[in-house]
């Protein structure tokens, strides 16, 4: 069993890093300060992201993706995941159900956006429907060959830079025929509710948007009617393990600052980590990383080089998310504890971390979420998808 990356997969990592290092870290300070970045500051990131080869790493060639598997996905976004204000967010990666639409469709939608050209939303949570979807209360009724829209959605992260959205809603209101919608931001009938402010600094904003008798033509829908379900789905189960590679990316962050700030930051004629107090709390942090970063990696391996059941897959990327989500919460917070005042200071990269990770333990389900999708598996299945090494030929 050779667990050593490839010769490839060390430089994409490697060149991740350089492009994070170089066109995302440099701005973290001005993102804060501004509340977000300048079109003269995003415009040439953007253009770096195509020059660099990042744009659209999840979708494939013909449609103008790069084509990297999930486990090459993983090794990016871990890079990326150590820049706070979530200037990864900067890099597209256009919602993976795009990649089901029809000729038509993906030469409207999905093409542009893997150049960049366009950029989607995805639009799930209502005020009244966040981890049930069986609550959405967003209804498509049928009208002549089309369909009119009509509700509420919250939270639609990017939704600012958006131009078109990805709608999950009921048509006829029946949760049976979830569908999920294109919706163009500039049709008549949508519109900006508002933007709230949240507890952390992005890069890009979460706003709410009405949709109010919008008319959408028959080939509005993504998939088939009643397919909503299983498309979004399939977006929860990427968006869960790209957030494991994230926080793991973050929590290493955490992790190499405090541990230089411990080796130079002298008290009582010592450097705190002759602390065995704050010797310990570093101890703790490597082991958590370490274990989390071993099953990120496995779970992104086994999805994109054996032959997985959905079903696996979707409690396995649940397993990441709650593992890596909660293990860089704690990482965090005993950073802002080792660098004492210093780490409640904005300018300090563990005190943006802090703010911002909190929200990996909610958005794309809720730490209880994937605790009950985890104890479903576990009561209809068996423990062999948590405790056996994958097996089998790698897909064709």
């Amino acid at each position: 069993m050779d667990l050593r990356l490839s010769h490839k997969e060390v430089e994409l990592r490697r060149r991740a890093r350089d492009f994070a290092d170089q066109h995302l870290l440099p701005h973290e300070l001005d993102c804060e300060a501004d509340d977000g970045l300048h079109e003269s500051v995003l415009s040439p990131i953007r253009e770096a992201v195509v020059e660099w080869r990042f744009n659209a790493i999840n979708h494939a060639v013909e449609d103008g993706g790069r084509g990297h598997d999930l486990f090459e996905q993983m090794l990016i976004e871990e890079q990326w995941g150590r820049v706070t204000n979530a200037l990864w967010d900067i890099p597209w990666r256009p919602s993976i159900p795009l990649r089901y639409g029809t000729e038509a469709q993906k030469e409207r939608y999905l093409r542009p956006a893997c150049r960049g050209e366009r950029r989607d939303a995805y639009a799930i949570t209502e005020e009244g429907a966040g981890s049930d979807p069986s609550m959405v209360t967003t209804t498509a009724t049928r009208a002549g060959d089309g369909y009119v829209l009509n509700g509420e959605k919250w939270h639609v992260t990017t939704g600012d830079v958006a131009d078109f959205f990805l709608v999950h809603a009921h048509v006829g209101g029946d949760p049976s025929k979830a569908t999920v919608f294109f919706v163009d931001k500039n049709l008549p009938g949508v519109r900006l509710v508002r933007t709230p402010k949240y507890m952390h600094t992005f890069v890009y904003e979460h706003p709410i948007f009405a949709f109010e008798e919008v008319d959408l033509a028959p080939d509005a829908v993504l998939g088939s009617v009643g397919g909503g379900n299983d498309l979004t789905r399939e977006w929860f189960v990427e968006e869960r393990l790209m957030i494991g590679a994230r926080t793991v990316g973050a929590a290493t962050r955490a992790l190499e600052l405090s541990t230089d700030f411990a080796t130079q930051r002298r008290q009582f004629g010592k450097v705190l980590f002759d602390f065995q107090g704050v010797e310990f709390m570093l101890a703790d942090m490597a082991a958590e990383l370490a274990a989390s970063q071993a099953l990120l990696y496995k779970v992104c391996w086994q999805a994109a080089r054996t032959e997985m059941d959905p079903k696996d897959l979707h409690a396995l990327a649940s397993t990441v998310k709650l593992s890596c989500s909660e293990m860089a919460g704690r990482v965090i917070d005993r950073a802002v504890q080792i660098f004492g005042g210093r780490g409640y200071m904005r300018e300090n990269p563990v005190e943006r971390l802090w703010r911002e990770l909190r929200v990996d333990r909610i958005w794309e389900g809720t730490s209880e979420i994937q605790r009950a999708v985890l104890g479903n598996h576990l009561r209809k299945r068996s423990t062999d998808t948590f405790t056996d090494w994958p097996t089998g030929r790698p897909p064709s």
